[in-house]
């Protein structure tokens, strides 16, 4: 087992367990689950709960966020209670938790079994009404029962498909004119009455907080509508407003990354840094599980980069990452910027050395691996010393990104 107290020891340790995970895989994939099941209690996610009829729009709401497919959305959700059901994204090692509220309008509704699965892991109530659905309806209606319940429960309404109230011929207007209150007059009438008309009903909801209201257009590119994404960043506003997580930061929409596969890359990258973070704060799953979990890492960004990692691509990229002296010493200056977030020495050290470590080291190795895999895709030679500058990067950016997750847990 590593020794937890020495960052660098553990990372090394870990690497040896990496290429023994990768060369003879040996982990049961259902006792790795278990392991992040039990890491995850020590790892609340956000949780953002969608309200709304079907067809409202929540599935583009939730591919918009995360960037991720409509067809990952729609293969990854899974059934949690009678009328509701969960998609984590990432699916393996997730950053965020969406739940959707299924049936609004088509059966009679009673949310009490969603209230109480959501109890404690709730932290953003998101209604989604279409621009000219009635206000007194059953997404009110489902709203205020759930602000009786839980009335410090911050609720955001995205207002949908506003294209449907322009008049012939009609786009979106630009600047943005739908944060202004009242809506100016340049809205077309018809869509100012159904929007100011959802507003009134929803502040008479119940609550402290009133809830903060966003007029949304997220549509294909080929319907003709330009931007696609229009809110978009007035729905972003509204939520990173009342999320105190951080949300867009958490998955990585701020990071500037240009290239297409590594800004995909980015939360697998973080999802799977704070997971291995988690187990690597249990000393005795962490020595099992953390190169099991990277290994995992790298076979689904070998995927993602259109490759399959077998036996020999992995030999090749263990020995192109090396431990030389670069990465040896970017590993020993990540140690000591890691120290900072101990607050603290005793009994919780060998924990918190355990997690910063081993959630750095898998965030690094998956940098390197997109650096890799990028080169290999694209048909270049093979870079040894940006694959192992991409560790080293990976490491010092892994501090930013670790902190505030040790912070919540402490």
């Amino acid at each position: 087992m590593p020794d937890w107290n020495d960052p660098l020891h553990a990372l090394a340790a870990g690497w040896m367990a990496l290429r023994e995970a990768l060369l003879h895989p040996h982990v049961d994939p259902a006792a790795l689950d278990a392991l992040l099941r039990a890491a995850r209690t020590r790892q609340p996610l956000p949780v953002i709960w969608l309200v709304g009829r079907a067809q409202s729009g929540k599935t583009s709401i939730v591919r918009a966020l995360t960037g991720s497919p409509d067809a990952d959305i729609g293969n990854g959700y899974r059934a949690c209670t009678r009328t509701a059901r969960l998609y984590d994204y990432p699916p393996q090692a997730p950053l965020v938790r969406f739940l959707d509220t299924r049936g609004l309008g088509e059966v009679a509704y009673d949310p009490a079994e969603d209230i109480a699965f959501c109890e404690r892991q709730a932290h953003l109530l998101l209604g989604v009404m279409r621009a000219l659905e009635p206000p007194a309806g059953p997404v009110t209606a489902a709203l205020a029962e759930v602000r009786r319940r839980h009335p410090e429960w911050p609720l955001v309404v995205a207002q949908t498909c506003l294209h449907e109230a322009y008049p012939p011929g009609g786009g979106h207007l630009l600047p943005y004119p739908y944060a202004a209150e009242p809506l100016p007059e340049a809205v077309p009438a018809e869509l100012r009455r159904a929007l100011a008309a959802q507003r009134a009903a929803l502040a008479r909801l119940p609550g402290a907080l009133a809830p903060r209201c966003v007029a949304l257009d997220l549509t294909l590119a080929e319907d003709g509508y330009a931007p696609p994404d229009y809110g978009l960043e007035a729905l972003w506003a509204a939520i990173e407003a009342v999320l105190p997580h951080g949300l867009r930061a958490t998955l990585g929409t701020d990071a500037g990354v240009q290239d297409l596969f590594a800004r995909s890359a980015e939360p697998h990258l973080r999802g799977y840094a704070l997971a291995a973070a988690a187990l690597g704060a249990l000393p005795a799953a962490g020595a099992v599980g953390v190169p099991a979990l990277q290994a995992k890492l790298l076979h689904s960004l070998a995927a993602l980069y259109g490759l399959t990692l077998d036996a020999r691509l992995a030999g090749e990229f263990l020995a192109a990452l090396g431990l030389g002296i670069g990465a040896g010493y970017l590993a020993r200056y990540a140690g000591r910027e890691l120290a900072k977030l101990v607050p603290g020495f005793g009994q919780t050290v060998g924990a918190l050395w355990g997690a910063s470590a081993s959630g750095a080291g898998t965030y690094a190795l998956g940098r390197a691996a997109c650096a890799y895999f990028a080169a290999l895709r694209g048909g270049a030679q093979v870079d040894v010393e940006a694959v192992r500058r991409a560790y080293g990067e990976g490491l010092t950016r892994a501090v930013a990104l670790l902190q505030p997750a040790d912070g919540a847990r402490r």
